[in-house]
């Protein structure tokens, strides 16, 4: 994969974000771990990473002016990821710890997973299933499992529904429209497949370029 692709990885002080930052230069791309809205304008792709509680994460969000920065992104065309906590900033709102609007890229809510019982949060390895053709998952096998640790999950409109994982009950784990993707599992902790998700992502960002 060429070198020459660059992504903004955003930093609001609440992700892993080095280990994002390491996957994505094992498949060959260029990071930049950021907040400044200039580097994020510049770059090729955005990457939204995350862990923590959702209304947190978008009050820092906002102090920062990401969100802005963010969707002008979007709105230009330059594809976006979104991993984890940064899958469920994309859509409308959360019901988290009283409730709290999101970036809206996405259409649909975030609600606490329908684990059945199972012990909160989900933690471990989980087969995906691909409910339709994605670019960003060229080369996943069906079945392949990726790791998981989350607590709430999205609620996605059904055109924008990508792939699904169980944990009690059935849940949205990728999801996209146009060239904005985002994945509950976390590409970056799964192994060879993980890197492929990563890989096929910066795909996309050099085509987005072409």
């Amino acid at each position: 994969m060429s070198a020459t692709v660059s992504l903004a990885v955003l930093d609001y002080g609440m992700g892993n974000l080095r280990s994002v930052e390491k996957a994505f230069e094992r498949v060959g791309a260029s990071c930049e771990v950021t907040a400044v809205h200039e580097e994020i304008g510049a770059a090729d792709g955005v990457v939204l990473p995350g862990v923590g509680a959702f209304p947190k994460a978008m009050e820092r969000i906002r102090e920062l002016g990401i969100d802005e920065a963010l969707v002008t992104a979007a709105e230009s065309g330059r594809p976006v990821l979104g991993i984890c906590l940064g899958l469920q900033l994309l859509f409308e709102s959360s019901t988290e710890l009283g409730g709290s609007d999101g970036l809206g890229l996405l259409e649909g809510e975030v609600a606490e997973i329908p684990a059945g019982g199972r012990k909160i949060p989900h933690i471990g390895w989980a087969p995906v299933t691909w409910h339709r053709p994605s670019r960003l998952g060229n080369g996943i096998r069906p079945g392949e499992p990726f790791y998981f640790v989350h607590s709430f999950v999205v609620e996605p409109r059904e055109e924008d529904l990508i792939g699904s994982a169980t944990y009690g009950g059935e849940f949205a784990c990728v999801a996209g429209r146009d060239r904005i993707y985002g994945v509950q599992f976390h590409p970056e902790k799964s192994s060879a497949a993980g890197l492929r998700v990563l890989e096929n992502f910066v795909g996309i960002c050099a085509e987005a370029g072409e």
